[in-house]
């Protein structure tokens, strides 16, 4: 199992895996898949501020058909409560897509540097 974080959910959904690393690629391939449920409202934001032309839900519908990409559903107050040590970044996304990851003990795919340096469990 592995998650994914937004930009690389945007370029699966794109066809866009020449972005990807071939260690990513392979992890793709090799793992069940999953988002934090805050992935589906950052794509909300980045589809309103035009950096994506499609809703949040066209492209996690089209994923979970194409590559079995799930919506990881722990229990909202304890993704918060993790997400709290998470004081390396004032960036709420990162912060909650970390402490779902992180609730597992499960890898992060990523290639925000941010993530890479200060969660042992994010890999590019």
């Amino acid at each position: 199992m592995i998650y994914l974080d937004t930009h690389v959910v945007v370029w699966l959904y794109a066809g866009d895996t020449n972005k990807l690393t071939k260690s990513g690629i392979g992890l793709i391939n090799d793992n069940d898949l999953l988002i934090s449920p805050i992935v589906q409202l950052e794509l909300q934001y980045l589809l309103e501020i035009k950096r994506i032309t499609q809703p949040a839900d066209t492209i996690l519908k089209d994923l979970s058909k194409t590559i079995g990409l799930k919506t990881c559903n722990k229990p909202f107050n304890d993704v918060i409560k993790q997400s709290i040590s998470q004081n390396w970044t004032r960036d709420p996304f990162d912060r909650i897509i970390v402490a779902q990851a992180s609730i597992n003990k499960t890898k992060l795919l990523t290639k925000d540097k941010t993530i890479l340096k200060n969660y042992n469990s994010a890999c590019w």
